[in-house]
């Protein structure tokens, strides 16, 4: 069975917003390399939220590996999208539209699924694969900067939740990235 594995740029108050909070401290090689572990370290299938894959499609789809050394991975890795909205998934190679947000489906794909699923962004999608029990790791590059306002990673209100530090590096920019996973019992 696979995992699912999330990765999201979060600030130190947890806004996961559009990350253009992240260009003030660049993206270093070793960032690069703990991404690369992510995407090609066995992750077999990416799956997204719609508005993560529109955005996503139209900046990725226009790279190969002279532009960016994650090309191949976004643009040959089969993708899954989770859209009650969305009526297909053209647009973007080897993408597939799964419906709106089940549990059960998204707990087939895993069981479908040998190596790793990859997600990133899709704050909605992983809030409800985290209330669910659906994700394995997750994967935090936190920012050292509090934004005091935008969408959170666990918002007011939300049921507390109890992970397990699997693992951490530090960067030479500030960014911490942060690795947990549940914690079991």
């Amino acid at each position: 069975m696979g995992k699912i594995k999330v990765s999201e740029f979060i600030t130190l108050d947890g806004v996961i917003d559009a990350p253009t909070f992240t260009f003030d401290y660049g993206f270093t090689d070793a960032m690069g390399e703990a991404m690369g572990r992510l995407t090609d370290g066995g992750s077999e299938a990416i799956l997204f939220g719609r508005t993560t894959w529109v955005e996503s499609g139209p900046a990725w789809s226009g790279r190969d590996m002279k532009d960016d050394p994650g090309a191949p991975f976004f643009n040959n890795t089969p993708k899954y999208v989770v859209s009650a909205t969305l009526e297909n998934a053209d647009g973007w190679n080897n993408s597939t539209l799964i419906g709106g947000y089940d549990a059960n489906a998204i707990q087939k794909l895993k069981e479908s699924v040998e190596g790793g699923i990859y997600v990133y962004g899709s704050g909605t999608l992983v809030r409800a694969m985290i209330a669910d029990g659906l994700v394995d790791e997750l994967h935090l590059f936190l920012y050292p900067v509090a934004l005091g306002t935008g969408p959170r990673l666990f918002p007011e209100g939300a049921p507390k939740r109890v992970l397990s530090l699997a693992g951490s590096e530090a960067f030479d920019n500030g960014v911490m990235h942060l690795t947990y996973t549940p914690t079991s019992g």
